[in-house]
């Protein structure tokens, strides 16, 4: 059985979903400490493949400094084919 933050995800498992999950059981705040931790070791990766987007400081958000990396160098293959800007 599996719990999760606030909302069902697809996979053929048992879960229960929590709203504030991640305040509320310590397995779901767990994973998500790992989950950040693991996505920011892989955005300090990215910068050293493309210094110039800036990947070290956004992190991947979509902050104007980010947003402007890609009008100015276009989407690198890491960049998800949604990812869209609106400046």
């Amino acid at each position: 059985h599996v719990l999760v933050d606030a909302h069902t995800i697809d996979i053929a498992i048992p879960q229960t979903a929590i709203i504030k999950g991640d305040q509320k059981e310590f397995c779901i705040a767990a994973a998500s400490i790992i989950a950040k931790v693991t996505r920011d070791r892989m955005m300090l990766k990215l910068d050293d493949l493309y210094p110039q987007y800036g990947f070290a400081k956004h992190k991947g958000y979509g902050t104007k400094v980010h947003r402007q990396a890609v009008m100015d160098f276009g989407r690198t293959d890491a960049h998800r084919a949604s990812f869209t800007i609106s400046i």
